[in-house]
C-alpha cells in the first residue's frame, strides 16, 4: 500500500517563497499491525554495533585554508647545458659561452642573482644551522625493560610425540623454519613413530609448508646459506642425506651405510667454497667427516678425534662450530666435556688437532664463536655455559652461575656481541647481557613445562625458536633492546674479552709458579729417599737373610740338647715324656730328652712350629 499525500496550493502563490509554521501534529493514516506477516521474519542473533562517543551531526563543516600543489616535471642536465651542447666537448663549451656572454641581458642577470646570493650568505653567516645547542646536557635514556612474547607454537603433527632435535632458519629472511624431529632415548621409539621432519612457514602454524621424508629420523638439518632449496640432515643411523625442496619430500641422495657415521649424526655443517656443495659432519663415533653433495659415494676425508689417529680411542663429537673467515680451523665438543680446536690442512695426523680445552663435566652441547669476536668462542654442557679465549687453554674467561637443571643448547646473537641464550631442562631460557650484569641472566623465560633441547636465533636477532622434548617449537620476539645494537657496545666487549684473558694469564702464571716452588721444596727429600733405597739391600736378599739365620737358630738348639741314645727312665703310668724335637708321643718307646728340658722356641719360627 503506497502512502500519499497531497498538498493543495493556490496558482496565484505558485512560485512565492515558502513560509513555514509549527502547528500542532496531525495523524494522517493508522496502520494496523498484521500478526500474520511476522511468521516471514526469521528472527537473528544480537550482533555488536559500533557507536562513536561524539555528539552526531546532521551536517558539519570546517573553513580551511586552501593550498594548491601542482607536480611539474624538470628536464635538467649537467650545469644546465642545452640539448645541443656536449659539456664534455672543451670547444662547444667556450664557444656557447662567449655566444652567452656577448648577450645583453648577459650582465643584468648576474646582477640580480648577485643580489640574492649576497643575502643568502649573510643569512648563513648569521645564523648557523647546524650548531648544537645543548652539547653539555645529558639525556636520560629510558632502558627498556627486557622481555619477549610468544608469537607462534608449532606443534607435532605426529601421534606420538618426538624431540625437537633441530633448527634451521630459512637463510633469505625469517619466513620459514626447518625443524628436525626424532627420538634421542635409545631404542626408545617404537615401530609407529613417524620419521618424518618438517619445513613450516613462520605464519601458519597449523599445517607445515613441506614434509621431508628420511630413511631415518632426522638428527639434525641444516639450510644452505648459498640456495634456500637445498637442506642437509644427519640421521639417526649415521647416514648423511640431502633434499631440493622443489623436487619433492623425498631425499635427492644419501651416503652408503658402511661409508656413514656409526653412530647418529649429531652435527652437520656447511663449508663455504665456490661450489656451495660442500660440507662435514660428526657423531659420537668419533669420526669427523667431509662430503661432497654432488657425490655422496664417500667421504672426502676422514678424521679421527684422536691425537695419534687411533680409532679405537677418538672421542665422540656432539657439537660442531666453523667460522667462514677461517676455512681450514673448525671446533668439535665431545662427549667427554674436551673442546679439541683442529686444523682440516695440517700435513701430519699430530698437527691435526692443535689444542683441546678443558672445563666441561659432561658433553659439550653447543659450540659457536662469537659473531663479531672470532677468538672468542662460548660452550655450553653440564651446569654451565663458558667463554673461551684461543689464547688460553687451561681454563675459560667467563662463565655463568652453576644452574640447578642440565643446560642443553646456546648461542650467541648475531647482532649483538654482549648477548647469548641458554635452554635448560626445566623448560626455562635464559638471556645473558654481559655488560648488563654477570652474575644473573637479564632475563630468565619460562618457554614450557618441559625440557627444552634446540635453540636458534634467527641472523636479524629479532626471532628466538626454541625446541622441547614434545616436539612443540615456540617463536619468541625478543623486545628492542635485546637485538639493538648498543652505543660503544663493540668497545666494551673488546675490553671485557681482553681483560679477562689477561688475567686468566697472571692467573695461570702465578698456578704455574707455585707448583714449581713446591716441586723444587719437594726434591731434596725424594733425592734422599732414593739414595736410602739405592743403599739398601734388595728385597729378596733380606728374605733369604732372614730364612738363614731362623734356620742356625734350630741348629745351636738341637746341639744343645742331649743324646738321644741314652735310656730314658719310664714314668708309674708307663708311657714316656716327649720332647720338643721328639719321636711320636704315641709310641711307647720314645727317644727324647727329659721332661724337664723343654727347649725354648726360638724368635722368628713359624706359627706352626710354636703350636707344636
Amino acid at each position: 500500500m503506497e502512502i500519499v499525500y497531497v498538498y493543495t496550493k493556490k496558482r496565484a502563490e505558485f512560485g512565492r517563497q515558502c513560509n513555514f509554521s509549527d502547528r500542532p501534529a496531525e495523524l494522517h493514516v493508522d496502520i494496523i499491525p498484521d500478526p500474520t506477516q511476522a511468521e516471514n521474519f526469521i528472527e537473528r542473533n544480537p550482533v555488536d554495533i559500533g557507536l562513536q562517543c561524539v555528539q552526531e551531526m546532521s551536517e558539519h563543516e570546517v573553513n580551511t585554508e586552501r593550498f594548491e600543489t601542482g607536480s611539474r616535471g624538470i628536464n635538467h642536465t649537467e650545469g644546465g647545458w642545452p640539448k645541443d651542447v656536449n659539456p664534455h666537448e672543451l670547444e662547444q663549451v667556450t664557444r656557447f659561452r662567449k655566444k652567452v656572454e656577448k648577450d645583453e641581458v648577459y650582465i643584468q642577470t648576474i646582477q640580480n642573482l648577485g643580489v640574492v646570493m649576497e643575502h643568502c650568505i649573510k643569512q648563513n653567516n648569521a645564523i648557523d644551522i647546524y650548531e648544537e645547542y645543548f652539547e653539555d646536557a645529558q639525556v636520560d635514556e629510558v632502558d627498556e625493560t627486557p622481555s619477549a612474547k610468544t608469537i607462534n607454537v608449532f606443534r607435532d603433527p605426529s601421534e606420538i610425540k618426538r624431540t625437537a632435535t633441530h633448527i634451521s632458519w630459512f637463510p633469505d629472511g625469517p619466513r620459514k623454519l626447518a625443524v628436525a624431529y626424532c627420538n634421542l632415548d635409545f631404542q626408545g621409539a617404537s615401530t609407529d613413530t613417524s620419521m618424518d621432519s618438517y619445513i613450516w612457514d613462520v605464519e601458519n602454524p597449523n599445517k607445515p609448508e613441506i614434509t621431508l621424508k628420511p630413511v631415518s629420523p632426522l638428527v639434525c638439518l641444516e639450510y644452505n646459506p648459498k640456495d634456500s632449496h637445498i637442506l642437509l640432515g644427519g640421521c639417526y643411523n649415521g647416514q648423511i642425506a640431502y633434499w631440493d625442496t622443489r623436487k619433492g619430500s623425498q631425499p635427492v641422495e644419501m651416503t652408503p651405510i658402511e661409508q656413514s657415521h656409526r653412530d647418529p649424526a649429531y652435527k652437520t655443517i656447511w663449508i663455504q667454497s665456490k661450489t656451495g656443495t660442500e660440507c662435514f659432519s660428526a657423531s659420537t663415533d668419533g669420526q669427523v667427516l667431509w662430503w661432497d653433495i654432488r657425490k655422496l659415494g664417500e667421504p672426502t676425508e676422514t678424521l679421527y678425534l684422536d691425537k695419534k689417529q687411533d680409532f679405537s680411542k677418538a672421542q665422540g663429537a656432539y657439537s660442531l662450530e666453523y667460522e667462514p673467515t677461517m676455512p681450514t680451523k673448525f671446533m668439535v665438543g665431545t662427549e667427554q666435556g674436551v673442546i679439541m680446536s683442529c686444523n682440516r690442512k695440517a700435513k701430519t695426523p699430530l698437527e691435526k688437532i692443535v689444542a683441546n680445552f678443558t672445563g666441561h663435566i659432561g658433553p659439550v652441547y653447543s659450540l659457536q664463536r662469537n659473531p663479531h669476536f672470532p677468538k672468542n668462542f662460548l660452550s655450553v654442557g653440564d651446569w654451565c655455559a663458558r667463554i673461551w679465549s684461543e689464547d688460553i687453554r687451561e681454563s675459560s674467561i667467563m662463565w655463568t652461575k652453576q644452574y640447578s637443571s642440565y643446560l642443553t643448547d646456546g648461542c650467541w646473537s648475531p647482532i649483538r656481541p654482549s648477548v647469548f641464550f641458554v635452554t635448560k631442562m626445566d623448560g626455562t631460557m635464559d638471556v645473558w647481557d654481559i655488560i648488563f650484569k654477570q652474575n644473573d641472566p637479564t632475563l630468565s623465560l619460562q618457554v614450557c613445562d618441559v625440557p627444552l633441547h634446540s635453540l636458534r636465533v634467527q641472523e636479524h636477532g629479532r626471532l628466538v625458536a626454541c625446541g622441547s622434548k614434545d616436539g612443540t617449537t615456540t617463536l619468541l620476539e625478543l623486545s628492542e633492546g635485546l637485538y639493538t645494537l648498543q652505543r660503544n657496545e663493540k668497545n666494551l666487549v673488546t675490553a671485557m674479552f681482553e681483560r679477562e684473558t689477561r688475567r686468566e694469564k697472571i692467573l695461570d702464571a702465578r698456578h704455574r709458579e707455585m707448583k714449581l716452588k713446591e716441586r723444587t721444596k719437594s726434591q731434596p727429600e725424594e733425592d734422599a729417599k732414593a739414595h736410602d733405597e739405592e743403599d739398601a739391600p734388595p728385597e729378596e736378599d733380606l728374605y733369604a737373610k732372614a730364612e738363614n739365620e731362623f734356620w742356625d737358630i734350630i741348629k745351636t738348639e738341637k746341639k744343645k740338647m742331649p743324646d738321644p741314645t741314652q735310656d730314658i727312665e719310664k714314668s708309674d703310668t708307663g708311657k714316656g715324656q716327649s720332647g720338643f724335637f721328639g719321636s711320636d708321643p704315641n709310641e711307647d718307646d720314645m727317644s727324647a730328652g727329659p721332661s724337664t728340658a723343654a727347649s725354648p722356641i726360638p724368635e722368628g719360627a713359624p706359627e706352626s712350629e710354636k703350636k707344636d
